[in-house]
């Protein structure tokens, strides 16, 4: 595990010497690449890949960062945490949705989701004249990062297809699949961007390894990742058949707290070990700092989500924890906190689980009317996770079902507000505090109403003055 970190750390040092301070994001950097001879044998082609990984790891996408990226702002902007007045007032603006395009919020993950984008693309352009073992995975493995750049940024910065009948046809991102450091794209539309996200995934999945090891993607990640787009188009058949094809098992009960603690990686279909002091990010700190006793919060469960849980759902132990500062008790954030007896922050970098895929076939097979098969790949989830597992629903019931064991599998991992917004809702925060039980300071803001123009985020200034050709969100 620590050789398979060191190999990608080393080339992240090799193609670019990034920092990982937001504030100097202040353009993409087209150099961190060496010449031809850079991209000659199997062994290079390997070591670009890792780097193309390495950029995962980059604050504002993977890594953690205060000032917001893909680990904690899906559901910073939505409902299921509560800011805490206890913390260091990270992320307010973007939580209270008082965001405009000078404050660039997110604009650290557009940057550097685009430099991962070009490091990809540089390699899928050097692979052409290139023939080795290795080079489908390899550039099968491009080609997804590639994707999930892309959807990161269309996701946060542009509508969901599903979100409203105008979304295909509204400003979705630049899509580039270009190598070149001077050109200025214009943006796309959300269904061109999602059509050309099917198109390198599918590409990925005919003919990307099974397995590629620890730290980087395989065929089962590749269709969790295709079978969201899917279900994100309303493609509910496509969705489905995505998801039928990860072979990975459903982590079982007796599992899912130790994944949360790197005891055990079941269930995990893509993930970075996070090994120090090779790879050292303290992505928990995201959520909180200090330990149990002296916990300084940034947020806490939202209450309402906290009562969520029933007491036998396992996720209630995994995702939570009861932690204390000066008297004050917080239902505190345990997803990204720390290892069994390690230091506080220090955890792998979860990307993908097989849980996606049966909650993915679950809702595609309710929108076309199959409840039957809809509630047996729920239920794939829920008997893993209740002792006396809840079933039997039917109509609007299970379609309720399947949303509410949707936000309880994947609280604070990276798609609460993505669905709210796919699903044409708006965000609606109970006035809880952020005390234990609900007492305390609520959020400042509580309802961000469907269809408003703040599900879009607003274009970065930065990016705008880089690419005269971007045009901005309406409504900023």
């Amino acid at each position: 595990m620590k050789k398979i970190i060191y190999k990608i750390t080393v080339l992240a040092l090799i193609i670019g010497g990034f920092t990982s301070c937001d504030n100097e994001l202040d353009q993409v950097p087209f150099d961190e690449f060496g010449t031809e001879n850079a991209y000659v044998t199997a062994a290079d082609f390997e070591n670009a890949i890792r780097g193309v990984y390495a950029s995962l790891t980059f604050g504002p996408l993977y890594g953690g960062s205060d000032a917001g990226g893909m680990l904690d702002a899906p559901d910073v902007l939505a409902d299921n945490v509560t800011f805490a007045q206890k913390g260091r007032q990270t992320r307010r603006t973007l939580h209270n949705w008082r965001y405009g395009a000078s404050d660039e919020p997110m604009g650290g993950l557009y940057i550097r989701a685009y430099e991962l984008i070009y490091r990809a693309n540089v390699l899928l352009s050097k692979s052409e004249g290139f023939e080795g073992d290795n080079k489908a995975n390899v550039v099968a493995e491009a080609k997804a990062l590639r994707a999930l750049a892309h959807l990161d940024v269309v996701t946060f910065f542009g509508k969901i297809p599903t979100q409203s009948g105008d979304a295909n046809g509204s400003l979705g991102i630049a899509y580039v699949t270009e190598p070149d450091p001077l050109i200025e794209p214009a943006r796309e539309t959300v269904g061109a961007v999602y059509d050309k996200l099917v198109q390198d995934l599918t590409d990925a999945a005919a003919n990307i390894n099974d397995d590629n090891g620890p730290g980087r993607m395989g065929k089962d990640a590749v269709n969790i990742l295709l079978s969201r787009v899917y279900l994100y188009m309303g493609q509910w058949q496509n969705s489905i058949n995505a998801a039928n094809a990860v072979a990975t098992p459903i982590a079982p009960r007796d599992k899912v707290v130790g994944v949360w603690e790197d005891a055990n990686q079941a269930g995990l279909t893509f993930y970075i070990p996070v090994e120090p002091p090779i790879l050292n990010n303290s992505i928990g700190v995201t959520w909180s700092q200090g330990g149990d006793n002296t916990l300084i919060p940034e947020y806490v469960v939202s209450f309402d989500l906290y009562t969520l849980f029933a007491d036998d759902d396992i996720r209630k132990d995994a995702y939570t924890f009861q932690a204390s500062n000066d008297d004050l008790d917080f239902n505190a954030i345990k997803k990204l906190y720390k290892r069994t007896g390690g230091a506080p922050g220090k955890v792998d970098i979860k990307i993908f689980r097989a849980a996606e895929a049966a909650m993915n076939k679950a809702e595609a097979l309710y929108n076309l009317g199959q409840e039957g098969p809809a509630r047996t790949a729920l239920d794939a989830v829920r008997t893993k996770r209740y002792l006396t597992p809840p079933s039997g629903e039917t109509g609007t019931a299970l379609r309720d079902a399947i949303r509410l064991e949707r936000r309880l599998e994947f609280a604070f991992e990276y798609q609460r507000f993505f669905d709210l917004k796919r699903w044409g809702l708006p965000v609606e925060r109970e006035s809880f505090g952020d005390l234990a039980d609900g007492s305390g300071t609520a959020s400042d803001q509580l309802s961000l109403p469907a269809g408003s123009f703040k599900f879009q985020l607003p274009i970065p200034q930065t990016a705008k003055d880089l690419n005269p050709n971007l045009v901005q969100n309406p409504g900023y």
